[in-house]
């Protein structure tokens, strides 16, 4: 399900994690080419991003039978 991020922290290994606003957190890496990201090396670019949606996996995990 798709959730807002409400913010940016760094977990033990110093990779960015997004917080959203379910209360679930997710890695956002820049990863190319599986996966890219290069707003998240950057402070203001992670700005930016606040309140853009990303796809929650934990929401819909806990929302299937």
């Amino acid at each position: 399900m798709d959730r807002k991020i409400s913010g940016f922290s760094q977990n033990e290994y110093s990779y960015w994690v997004a917080n959203l606003k379910c209360g679930h957190k997710q890695h956002v890496r820049n990863n190319p080419p599986l996966i890219s990201r290069p707003w998240v090396n950057s402070e203001s670019d992670r700005q930016e991003h606040l309140g853009t949606w990303l796809n929650c996996k934990f929401c819909k995990t806990e929302s299937q039978p």
